[in-house]
This record gives C-alpha cells, sequence and structure tokens, in this order.
C-alpha cells in the first residue's frame, strides 16, 4: 500500500526549512496533492503545533497516506481527504495555510486554476498559499534539465508541463492574492508564496 517517490528524501528538509519561515505558529495546514504521503508524515512530525491535513484525488494515493500515516504518523496527522483542485466544492471549509508540492505541472492549468480559487474560499488574512516545484522565470535561464522534463511531461500528456511564474503571478492576481516570496531550491525547483493582496 505504501508507495515511494524518491525525491521526497532529497526535498522535504530543504522545503521544511523554508516552511518554517512561512507557516503560522499554529492552525491547520492543508496539503493539495499529497501524493505518496511521505511529506505529510515528515512535515507533521517537524510541526507538531500543526494540525497537517493531507489530501489527493487519487484513491491509490490517498491508501498510501493511509498506510503511512499507520506505520509512521504523528497525532496531528489527519486522515487524508479526497480532494480535486478542479472541484469548486471542497471537502473542508477551513485552513490556516495551503500547501501544494509538485501538482502545477503535472496537472492541466485549470487544477492550478482550481487551487486558487480554493485557496481564495478558505484562505484569510495572512494565511499562505505555498507552491513547490520547477518554473520557468522571465530573465532566467531555464535549467536544460528542466526543460527536458517539460518535454517529457508535454509527451505524456499535452495539458501538462512547466508554468511560467508570470501565469501563476496573473492567476494568483486574478483570485486576489499575490507573490510574497520566492525561494530558490535544490534541483533547480522554487517555492512560491502568495499572501492576500491586501494583507501582503
Amino acid at each position: 500500500m505504501k508507495k515511494y517517490a524518491p525525491a521526497t528524501l532529497r526535498n522535504r528538509d530543504a522545503i521544511a526549512a523554508v516552511l518554517t519561515k512561512e507557516l503560522p505558529a499554529s492552525g491547520t495546514v492543508l496539503e493539495v496533492a499529497s501524493g505518496t504521503g511521505e511529506h505529510a508524515v515528515y512535515f507533521a512530525s517537524r510541526f507538531p503545533d500543526l494540525i497537517w491535513q493531507p489530501s489527493d484525488p487519487s484513491e491509490e494515493a490517498r491508501a498510501s497516506i493511509e498506510a503511512w500515516r499507520d506505520d509512521e504518523g504523528s497525532a496531528n496527522l489527519r486522515p487524508p481527504l479526497q480532494l480535486d483542485a478542479l472541484s469548486d466544492q471542497w471537502p473542508t471549509d477551513q485552513a490556516d495555510a495551503i500547501l501544494c508540492i509538485n501538482m502545477v505541472h503535472i496537472s492541466p492549468w485549470e487544477a492550478s486554476e482550481g487551487l486558487f480559487a480554493g485557496a481564495a474560499r478558505l484562505l484569510t488574512g495572512t494565511a499562505p498559499l505555498i507552491l513547490y516545484g520547477p518554473y520557468v522565470e522571465p530573465d532566467v535561464e531555464t535549467a536544460q534539465s528542466n526543460l527536458g522534463f517539460d518535454a517529457s511531461l508535454k509527451a505524456r500528456d499535452p495539458r501538462w508541463g512547466l508554468r511560467s511564474t508570470i501565469d501563476v503571478d496573473r492567476l494568483a492576481s486574478q483570485t486576489g492574492f499575490r507573490r510574497a516570496n520566492r525561494y530558490e531550491m535544490p534541483a533547480n525547483n522554487l517555492i512560491l508564496v502568495y499572501r492576500r493582496i491586501d494583507e501582503a
């Protein structure tokens, strides 16, 4: 039942270092597209004062999250929700932060639109929407590895692919957010942090 994503072990500490700066001291973190559940288990243990709420639209992924939770989950790790970012009906109406790792490029653009729309419904005040993954940036040369990854994604599904930060920032603005922080991460990834325009 437990699934493994090798990249998790490589990136989780770097991501956690940024989360330490950006997450609230307490409350609920909704993780959208939790995948295998390895990040959720690790971050819940790293941030014991936060309630960690994993979610995924895939039944197989949710089974993996449950298996990881049964074996290694801490008390603050909730059972996974069936949540599809594309839907305008999410199974929760409250979050103090939203984290989304490696979904934006491995999904149709409509999923990103749904993610920001959901964040607009759930997040208030200075609560952050935090995105992790590879992006294309204006005036920044895209790494060859990312160009190859982009091509492989589009070969699998033409609706997938690395997104431009210009487009993500524009989508954020349309839903009442603006980018508050950008962090360069290992392996040519970024963390982008969005907060409400009137609070950022």
